[in-house]
């Protein structure tokens, strides 16, 4: 048993299985992929309430520090992602280096990541519709935008973009990645008009205190504030560039355009972050971002009601692309699973008109649409970058352990200064995860609890390197 629980699979290439996916996405597509997951919930909602709770304007610090371990990691994702491929993203890459107990658990965990994650876009999207909307004087009940912990029924908008997003990866990921394309534009628009209006506006004195909750510290009640905790906080913004990797196995020439997509989505998107982060907290005080709305509730508070207006519209559009990569980066990974026996093989048949895994897309369309109504805001956002950290730091290791076990692995792209880079990585995100608060570990512990029971009782008997099988 000891054995088998530490098997290792071997890369394989599924482009001419029967259960194979359409590769038809270009290096850009990529790039837009990224750039489409990275830019959302991140900057347009929790780059205010990290000021207002956890480190005032040395927010711009929590991205910074966040911004390096995630490119620590990045190097990683992009050597491994061009070596071994896959869409499993890290679940693919620790079952080549450490074996099928410790995939399954990062694949567990990515489940998690990946699910929670859009389900948390939702709950940020509905309430930039509502604030739309009540703009034009037709606001929706509040019952009908509140979970049930926040004193409503069912956050309903949540739920029902789900849905829609649904619909549309069922159709294909070509017509899912022109949409993404056409949503990206839109919200890089949008945040030039916050930017251009933000700059004249900037009053110095908002940055004073610029650290007002220290470097990081407990508070009696379990929560952290100080930058460093902000920066696990804000690291939820850079969820996403890891999805690019799950398009290995629908990418064009995946060992030449992921490390591009996964790289470059992810600098550009690290300035822009210490960019808006800095305006932000210059144009009002940090005490007056905690809400859900941050960049449009700072500029109704200077009298831009029509720029408000404006990147509400926009910000819609851009946490839809948010939603809509991490939600197809979701059914990857379950695909992945499904088809090397971890999960249900019933899950891994391909719809040969769409080529694409409907049942798949189906079920977890209808799960986290649960999740997105019932579950508020702040719950979610912790339990995603627990699980984020504990796969990037894994793919870290990840890198270092198939450097020694399989130096001769073809590797078109490597990160540098190895295992520097790698380990710093691998420490970065380890510590990060040291300021989330206790609560947060003791759910994480709980889904990984839940997962070894599902390995043990069925997936270990079931999967595709078995030798029952």
């Amino acid at each position: 048993m000891a054995l088998q629980i530490f098997r290792t699979k071997h890369v394989q290439s599924y482009d001419d299985a029967e259960q194979s996916l359409k590769r038809c996405l270009s290096a850009w597509d990529l790039t837009f992929l990224g750039v489409g997951a990275i830019i959302g919930t991140g900057i347009f909602v929790l780059t205010g309430i990290a000021a207002a709770t956890q480190a005032g304007p040395a927010v711009v610090l929590s991205f910074i520090i966040a911004g390096f371990a995630c490119i620590f990691a990045a190097l990683s994702y992009a050597e491994l992602s061009a070596a071994i491929g896959g869409c499993g993203s890290a679940y693919g890459y620790t079952y080549a280096a450490f074996g099928e107990l410790f995939a399954f658990i990062i694949g567990w965990d990515l489940l998690l990541e990946y699910g929670i994650a859009v389900a948390a876009v939702a709950n940020g999207w509905s309430s930039y519709l509502n604030k739309a909307l009540s703009a034009l004087a037709i606001p929706l009940p509040e019952a009908l935008t509140k979970a049930p912990k926040l004193g409503g029924i069912i956050n309903l908008p949540a739920s029902l973009i789900i849905l829609i997003l649904m619909v549309l990866l069922i159709i294909g990921v070509k017509q899912s990645a022109k949409a993404n394309n056409a949503m990206v534009c839109v919200k890089l628009i949008t945040i030039s008009i916050f930017i251009g209006v933000a700059v004249f506006n900037v009053h110095p004195e908002n940055w004073h205190p610029f650290m007002p909750f220290g470097w990081f510290q407990t508070l009696p009640d379990g929560k952290t504030t100080g930058v460093l905790a902000g920066a696990s906080m804000v690291f939820f913004a850079y969820v996403g560039f890891d999805a690019v990797s799950t398009a290995a196995e629908e990418a064009k020439n995946p060992q030449r355009d992921l490390p591009f997509g996964i790289i470059t989505s992810l600098v550009f998107c690290t300035v822009v972050y210490i960019v808006v982060a800095g305006l932000l907290t210059g144009v009002v005080h940090y005490s007056q971002l905690n809400v859900e709305s941050p960049v449009a509730h700072a500029l109704n508070l200077i009298g831009f009601n029509w720029a408000s207006a404006l990147i509400s519209t926009g910000v819609i559009a851009g946490l839809t692309t948010v939603m809509l990569v991490l939600y197809y980066g979701l059914t990857r990974i379950v695909f992945a699973m499904s088809r090397d026996g971890l999960l249900s093989a019933f899950f891994c048949k391909v719809n040969q008109t769409t080529q694409t895994p409907v049942r798949i897309i189906v079920l977890c369309g209808l799960i986290i649409s649960l999740i997105a109504g019932l579950m508020p805001l702040g719950d979610l956002a912790e339990l995603v970058n627990i699980g984020t950290l504990a796969a990037f730091a894994f793919v870290c290791l990840g890198v270092i352990i198939l450097r020694i076990t399989q130096p001769d692995l073809p590797r078109p792209f490597r990160s540098p200064f190895s295992p520097l880079f790698p380990v710093l990585g691998m420490l970065s995100c380890s510590g990060l995860m040291l300021f989330l608060p206790t609560l947060t570990w003791l759910r994480f512990v709980i889904w990984l609890v839940i997962g070894l029971i599902v390995y043990f009782t069925y997936s270990m008997h079931n999967s595709q390197l078995s030798e029952n099988k």
